[in-house]
């Protein structure tokens, strides 16, 4: 499988800002990230990027080499920016392409490998006419990785290991889709493994504030929602999480994510969590 990988914006264009950091250093270091988790652990991968250092590069050259070289697919890495309350995980396919396409079901598995690892907000696969998407001679999508302009993204943003798990999710993704196989052998009869569960747990919010989250517990109680606080460390920040429940399955946690919006939660959100025995 032939990759093209193209870190967003670069050299004279840092793309979105926010909070110390720059769109075009996030995208090379995930991008860099991701290039070596291919081309260590699976077999004919193939990776060329558009830029392996912080160079300026317009649109138009990275389709028009993607294309050139024959590149079985294409990957755009970015950050996203908007008003400060905005934060999650989404990615693009063109909007020309319907939703049987074979670049949709790339995308659907992509988004959903990603979503396992990258400890955002699910805010759905999404279809747009960038130039990258529109140009590129083969399949491709582009994922924006969270908000620049987000205080809990934008700390996440600042762990290099975050950034891992950010190009581990889009690794698992691209081996999923392209069936790629891995590089060590595997014995003849291998135990079996302990099959993984995930989780599917619903958030009413999250808060740097306990006495926020604590309001936030009192009004799901109110209505008749089961509530707790969850309270976790990003990058030395303690975030108080507002938990409403866990699931295994899918459909029950996107009922409750429904109940929670109808009843006035608009910032509820959903994190799938892979636990393994």
């Amino acid at each position: 499988m032939k990759l093209y990988l193209d870190p967003g914006h670069g050299g004279q264009d840092p793309g979105a800002q926010g909070h110390g950091l720059n769109e075009k250093d996030l995208t090379l270091d995930i991008a860099l990230k991701l290039q070596s988790i291919l081309q260590n652990e699976y077999e004919e991968v193939e990776v060329k990027m558009s830029r392996t250092s912080d160079i300026t590069k317009g649109l138009s050259q990275r389709t028009s080499e993607a294309n050139s070289w024959g590149a079985d697919y294409y990957l755009s890495i970015h950050i996203n920016s908007a008003v400060s309350s905005a934060e999650g995980y989404e990615d693009y396919i063109y909007s020309g392409l319907s939703n049987s396409s074979t670049t949709a079901k790339y995308q659907n598995i992509i988004h959903g490998e990603d979503l396992r690892e990258n400890e955002l907000k699910d805010r759905g696969t999404k279809k747009a006419n960038f130039l990258v998407l529109r140009e590129s001679a083969m399949p491709a999508i582009l994922t924006e990785n969270g908000f620049i302009t987000n205080t809990h993204d934008a700390a996440l943003m600042k762990q290099s290991s975050w950034r891992q798990k950010v190009a581990q999710g889009h690794a698992n993704g691209l081996a999923k889709a392209f069936k790629l196989k891995r590089k060590h052998s595997v014995p003849e009869h291998p135990p079996p493994p302990p099959a993984p569960v995930t989780l599917y747990k619903v958030f009413a919010g999250s808060f740097q504030s306990r006495k926020n989250a604590d309001e936030q517990v009192a009004s799901l109680h109110s209505k008749g929602f089961e509530a707790f606080v969850n309270s976790t460390t990003i990058f030395g920040e303690t975030w108080y999480r507002v938990q409403t429940g866990a699931f295994e399955s899918r459909n029950n946690a996107d009922e409750l994510l429904a109940q929670l919006k109808k009843a006035g939660y608009k910032d509820s959100f959903l994190v799938a969590d892979t636990l393994f025995p």
